[in-house]
């Protein structure tokens, strides 16, 4: 089982990188993402009492991912900026480690019930999360139009299939006479720029004479 990943932001969090991982967590420096994405997405972010202004930026990068933030000291007013930050949380340094790593196991066991009570679907590094209608690559998250979306749910549900532009035409746009007849190489467009977007690996084909297919991989020709 893969050890959670952990980034450490500020130099008081990444002080804790060996206690976390002698924990069983991965942790990851914020010092060292920040020459390139790290090969593990972070599932909670941990943040040091003098970078709360790096919250926004996270919270962007990371979705719903838990942030933590450290008060030092616990108070109402302390509890109150923590929330105005946009941070999930507040772990106390004043406490030792102790205190972080009952709140990160508390947030992981929350996201792993999350996950299990909610219908998502899965192709290499992208979800989609058909309660919320969110869509991620890898660690970040991938805002779509309606169309977009029910463009890129439709070749999801049919991951490794060829799919005839007919077939795509009826049933996304419902044979609407108004469609143009390069409506379908438009949106496929769109959604090839905001998948690839962070440099990753196509998982769109277009199989000529025949369609598109989603697949991770080069997809079999029909």
């Amino acid at each position: 089982m893969q050890a959670p990943a952990v980034l450490l932001v500020g130099p008081q969090a990444e002080a804790l990188a060996s206690r976390l991982e002698a924990s069983g967590y991965a942790p990851v420096l914020d010092s060292a993402a920040t020459e390139g994405p790290p090969a593990i997405t972070p599932q909670v972010a941990v943040v040091a009492a003098g970078a709360a202004a790096r919250i926004p930026g996270l919270r962007q990068w990371l979705g719903d991912a838990a942030i933590l933030l450290d008060l030092g000291q616990d108070s109402v007013e302390a509890r109150s900026r923590c929330l105005a930050s946009g941070a999930d949380d507040f772990w106390l340094s004043g406490l030792g480690p102790s205190d972080l790593l009952m709140r990160l196991r508390l947030h992981l066991g929350l996201q792993q019930g999350s996950r299990l009570s909610e219908p998502q679907l899965q192709v290499a590094d992208l979800t989609i999360n058909m309660a919320k209608r969110q869509v991620r690559r890898g660690g970040r998250s991938v805002a779509l139009t309606a169309r977009e979306y029910q463009l890129l749910l439709f070749l999801v549900e049919r991951a490794g299939q060829v799919l005839s532009r007919e077939s795509i035409l009826g049933s996304i746009w419902n044979d609407q006479q108004g469609a143009a007849s390069n409506v379908i190489e438009v949106y496929v467009r769109y959604l090839r720029q905001k998948l690839e977007a962070g440099g990753e690996r196509r998982l769109i084909h277009t199989v000529r004479g025949h369609g598109y297919c989603l697949c991770d991989g080069i997809p079999q020709s029909p």
